[in-house]
């Protein structure tokens, strides 16, 4: 707030009756979004005005009260709007105030926090240190009200640490002050043009590489990107008349810093967008708001290995749901009516009714970040209803419209016919149906984790031998499920033609970019994949109920013992050992679990089910190998579902699936200088050990 000093204001500071000055107040409720390495600007300010004349001087402090002098001039930003370009002056006068900076030396700064580095030359651990500020004063404080919302937009908890983790050796660089916060609405033009540009908004002040500040400039500035390289060079050369040794590593180094900062504003970009949404905003505010978040993850997403970003539509129905349940008064309105509209497929059931669905989907838009679970395909979100015993699953299907492999039955319908069926198959219970929001589908289901709602525990690591019994007890149940509902669905007659034709169409589908890439490899086209597969014929089988994905993440242990299936997207009418092997070719399998299942399946199973699989599961496992050689490598050049467990774990080792899918083929694998093979292949310890005791004989 800008005011005029009164007689008696005059004779507290040290000001002329009626002088402008600044009044600075720090909104307690304010979000926690940016790094402080000081806590006091006006301390800032009285220890480096000596150096920086024409810094605002602190007339007085009371409190979280502060009293500066008032910088006449008018903002840059008034007279050169953001992502408009800056004239070449004005870039070269930038420029020379940040290399002014260098002038102040470590001991007019007050003391730095414990955690910054010891050498005042040492810029990768300055740039960890930042990172590790980041998450401690950022990404930490806001995880409470805001982590659901990242977790739903593919953010990772520890986004930001791994970043720290990441950080390469950097040039050494003198430090000097920095003030990291520098753009067109802290710099005023002035009146009198001695000097002609004044910066002001110390608050964020800090000391380090000043590689720093010119990133935080570049970014903040909002330049069109074809001035960067002339402000990098204004820089580099006032830098060099400062403080020579400053420009050391620029031209290598500064992209570690403006992918910092990239990074880090994901977090107050995409709060502040959450936030301006208020209890009554319209679609204007929700598409400036969808906007400014796709943008933020967009400039994140390398950075911190985001993998596939949201579309703008699906953005938006997330921050819709997130801001329905985090209205300025929708916490106190707990009984608050979300409107949805039901799918009649599924009927209301006594014990879940409309009330209770309003609450679920309430409670989804509230949900904090450990009850949300991405996958690649549904956004799962775990929550309690008020009056309902046991906690729900709300499921909402993620990512484009049509998956490289298609679904052939309605998850809900499985489910119900396995529920009708009473055969003793564990999945969960389908308890609503319907659309919400922006007209966005919804399941819930019965939450199959513990009833404290603790993430569900999986077999990540293989199969313990009596949850081995209790899978092949379960595969057993599902020939039992009456399948006449779900008429003649895909494969039902030949199913193993129908698998290899669904590949072939799989294949031939393929974006350019995997294609080429698989051909770089020695994948065959379609076509040619088509003849081989059609080398074998396999014995026929009665038809059943498949689960069709029985990866460690679809599989969720009991605390009584046991497994509960989850995830029927993928069921089919089909072979009864092709969910078998599938299973082991997802699941790391020791041989003598192998050899448990196989026995167990052989003998509990139904003899039309069985009869004839001595010679054809090999057949199945070898299509599996051959299935992921495409789809993983697809995954790994798109991004597409790389922050699903199930999906990183395959590609992390794509190179033992490539071997052992040319291997299958009976083709040689080729190592070319493709620049998307690093790509394509694991590095770094990237699957290190995670293939010991895997089922690899094809």
């Amino acid at each position: 707030m800008v005011r005029p000093l009164t007689e008696q204001d005059s004779r507290l500071v040290a000001g002329k009756d009626g002088e402008r000055v600044t009044v600075r107040q720090r909104i307690p409720s304010a979000l926690s979004v940016v790094i402080r390495t000081w806590h006091d600007e006006a301390e800032i300010l009285n220890t480096i005005s000596g150096v920086l004349p024409y810094v605002p001087r602190c007339l007085a402090k009371c409190g979280d009260i502060t009293v500066l002098s008032y910088v006449e001039g008018v903002p840059l930003s008034s007279i050169c709007p953001k992502g408009q370009p800056v004239d070449s002056v004005l870039i070269a006068d930038l420029a020379g105030l940040l290399a002014d900076m260098t002038q102040v030396a470590r001991q007019h700064l007050p003391p730095l926090p414990v955690s910054w580095p010891r050498s005042s030359r040492d810029s990768g651990a300055f740039l960890r240190a930042l990172a590790f500020a980041a998450e401690e004063q950022i990404r930490r404080p806001n995880w409470a009200e805001f982590g659901g919302l990242f977790a739903m937009l593919g953010i990772p908890e520890d986004a930001m640490v791994r970043f720290a983790e990441r950080v390469p050796a950097l040039v050494r660089r003198p430090f000097s002050l920095l003030h990291t916060d520098m753009h067109r609405d802290n710099v005023i033009v002035s009146y009198r043009g001695k000097p002609p540009l004044i910066c002001v908004d110390w608050e964020l002040a800090g000391f380090g590489d000043p590689l720093h500040d010119l990133a935080t400039h570049l970014v903040r500035m909002q330049y069109p990107d074809y001035q960067w390289p002339e402000v990098v060079e204004a820089w580099h050369q006032a830098m060099r008349r400062r403080r020579p040794k400053a420009v050391n590593g620029l031209d290598r180094d500064l992209k570690h810093y403006v992918a910092f900062e990239r990074a880090q504003s994901v977090y107050p970009d995409v709060m502040r967008a959450a936030t301006s949404l208020g209890d009554s905003f319209d679609q204007r505010d929700l598409d400036a708001a969808t906007q400014e978040v796709h943008r933020a993850l967009l400039a994140a997403e390398e950075p911190l290995r985001l993998g596939h970003v949201l579309d703008e539509s699906e953005i938006e129905r997330i921050l819709f749901r997130w801001r329905e349940s985090h209205g300025g008064k929708a916490r106190e309105r707990s009984a608050m009516e979300i409107v949805w509209q039901r799918d009649e497929r599924v009927p209301l059931l006594p014990g879940f009714p409309a009330a209770a669905v309003s609450k679920a989907l309430f409670e989804e838009g509230a949900a904090s970040a450990d009850r949300v679970f991405k996958g690649a395909a549904h956004l799962n979100t775990a929550v309690r209803v008020p009056g309902v015993p046991c906690p729900v699953m709300v499921r909402r299907k993620v990512g484009a419209g049509n998956p490289r492999e298609r679904r052939f039955l309605n998850e809900h319908a499985v489910l119900r016919a396995i529920e009708r069926s009473k055969a003793g198959v564990r999945a969960p219970k389908v308890l609503a149906l319907g659309t919400s929001g922006l007209n966005e589908p919804f399941t819930i289901h019965s939450y199959e984790g513990p009833d404290d709602v603790r993430p569900p525990d999986h077999p990540v690591d293989g199969l313990r031998p009596y949850e081995a019994d209790d899978l092949v007890d379960q595969l057993n149940a599902l020939t039992c499920v009456d399948c006449t509902d779900f008429g003649r669905a895909v494969f039902r007659q030949d199913f193993y033609k129908g698998l290899c034709d669904e590949l072939v169409r799989l294949v031939g589908e393929l974006p350019k970019e995997t294609a080429d890439l698989a051909r770089e490899l020695g994948l065959p086209s379609s076509h040619r994949l088509g003849e081989i597969l059609d080398r074998h014929t396999l014995v026929p089988r009665r038809p059943v109920l498949l689960h069709g994905d029985l990866n460690p993440w679809n599989l969720v242990r009991r605390p009584t013992g046991g497994l509960t299936l989850i995830d029927w997207e993928m069921a089919m009418v089909g072979d009864a050992l092709y969910d078998l092997v599938r299973h082991m070719h997802l699941t790391p399998t020791r041989p003598e679990i192998r050899e448990r299942l196989f026995a167990r399946w052989s003998e509990r199973l139904p003899e039309d089910c069985t009869k004839g699989w001595q010679d054809d599961w090999r057949v199945y496992r070898w299509m599996e190998v051959v299935r992921s050689a495409y789809v993983d490598l697809d995954r790994l050049v798109t991004g597409d579902g790389l922050d699903a467990p199930n999906v990183r774990r395959a590609v992390d080792t794509y190179a033992m699936t490539l071997f052992q899918a040319t291997a299958a083929l009976g083709l040689p694998a080729k190592l070319t200088a493709n620049p998307h093979l690093a790509r394509a292949l694991p590095h770094g310890d990237h699957g290190r050990g995670r293939t010991a005791g895997l089922w690899v004989d094809v």
